[in-house]
Order: C-alpha cells, then structure tokens, then sequence
C-alpha cells in the first residue's frame, strides 16, 4: 500500500479520483475500506500531509487540488508609490517600492521585498503625496537611492531563488504603469539599466476583465467590490496594494482562472 517515496496508495485513488472511471474508483474504495479500518485510513492521509509537507508541499492535497495549476512557479507582485502633486510634478519618482513573492502553487505569500525610496529631484513631498500616500517626508529621508534600492531587488531576487533559468517568475502589476512607464521612465533619467525580470508583467486589470467580463474603472476597489473582498489596509498604500492584489488574484485562481502574460515584449 505504499510506493517507494513512502506515500500511501491510498493516498492516490483520493487524489487522482478525477482520473478514474467512476465503477473502477468505486470498486477500488471499496476493496480499500475492507482492507483497511476507517482510523487507518485517516491515519495514511495524515502521514502522506506530513511527507508532503516536509517536502515544501504546505497546502493539504485538497486545497492543493482546489485550484489547476498555474503557468508561473512565482507571481511576484509589485505596486509603486511615486512623487506626485497636481498639477503633476517631473520627473516623477519612486518612493515606495514593495514586491510580494506569491507562490504560483498555493497563492500563498512566500516572501516580502519592502523599501522606501528617497526622491533626489524633487527631495521634498508634496502635502498632496503624503495625503495621496499616507508616507511622510520622514520616511523616505536618508533612505537609500533607486540604484541602491534595485541592487538589493537584485540581491533578494537571487536569495529567493528567482534568478534560477529554471524557475518560471513573473511581475503583476495593477495597470501598466509601474514597469510600463514609471521604472523605466526613471531609470533612462538616472541612466540606470534596467533588470530584464522587469520586462514582461502581468497587468491585474486586464486578468481581472478576462476573468469576471467588465473592466475595473476603479482599479482595485471594483475588483474587492466584484468579488466580494474587503479591502485591506489604506488605498494607494504601496505594501498594502501589493496585498489586495495577491488577495485578489488568490480568488481568481480558486475560480480556475489561469494567469497569463500581459505585456507585449520589449
């Protein structure tokens, strides 16, 4: 009743279930609980959790096949907070810069990248930004530069294994924006590179109107609103809209939407 890995076979027929013509599966349980008494069996399916588990499998097999799997070993989401004023001030600049790991398995959230920027052109906020933002000038004075800041996205991305080739990541962004026109826009101002994993994204909008039909004017309040999720934490909070977007992209995939690229390439 059990393979070489040490997973029950009975873990198999409850798994692979869809797999199976329904009299075959039948028959099969059947002979398995004559086999074995109802605590055994518990007792296999806990075993098999634990294996899994020890092995990075956290989710149960249940939740783990709730959902179809995913194109991304990773979602990596990420929301910018920039210098801001109206009327608009140039060139803008990031102050805020988070990135949540999302595993692409689970839609759990893995690992968080989270700095503050400090703006060299316009080094003062605007009271519309901290209003806008909720970030005041005491947290993005003395605060490393945007290169500073991309070379420890870099340092991180190579801890958390992303930079592997055989690992398949991708950004998601809520609109275009933010690696559309934001980074890049900074990084030709600055003279900076920029880092080829910032090239190809996922705009959550988009996903979104593929999803559920309509369009969120709204960004993320109409996507809390159309599938029924509360809010987390304050709007254009960067950190806290990194977390509505994995939440609402966790539910997507729980309907068996499957994420796809969005950007065209560069």
């Amino acid at each position: 009743v059990s393979d070489a890995s040490g997973c029950s076979m009975i873990a198999l027929l409850h798994t692979g279930a869809a797999k199976f013509p329904q009299n075959l599966l039948s028959r099969s349980r059947q002979a398995v609980s004559l086999l074995f008494p109802a605590g055994v069996l518990e007792g296999f399916r806990s075993i098999v959790s634990r294996k899994l588990a020890s092995h990075g499998f956290g989710a149960s097999m249940a939740a783990m096949s709730s959902f179809p799997p995913q194109r991304y070993h990773y979602f990596l989401v990420l929301d910018f907070e920039a210098t801001c004023d109206k009327p608009q001030i140039h060139p803008q600049e990031i102050i805020e810069f988070p990135i949540l790991k999302l595993n692409g398995r689970t839609m759990e959230i893995e690992s968080t990248f989270h700095m503050y920027v400090q703006p060299v052109v316009h080094p003062q906020l605007t009271p519309f930004c901290t209003e806008l933002t909720g970030i005041i000038q005491g947290m993005v004075d003395g605060q490393p530069s945007l290169q500073q800041v991309l070379e420890r996205v870099d340092e991180w991305m190579a801890k958390e294994g992303l930079l592997d080739p055989s690992v398949k990541s991708i950004f998601v962004t809520c609109g275009d924006w933010d690696l559309k026109v934001m980074l890049p826009g900074q990084c030709q101002y600055l003279g900076l590179p920029v880092a080829d994993y910032f090239k190809q994204w996922i705009n959550l909008k988009k996903a979104y109107s593929f999803a559920m039909g309509s369009w969120p004017k709204n960004g993320l309040l109409d996507m809390n609103k159309g599938l029924n999720l509360q809010h987390i934490g304050r709007p254009h909070s960067g950190i806290d809209d990194c977390k509505n977007i994995a939440n609402i992209m966790k539910t997507l995939a729980h309907r068996g939407f499957i994420f796809k690229q969005t950007s065209k390439p560069f």
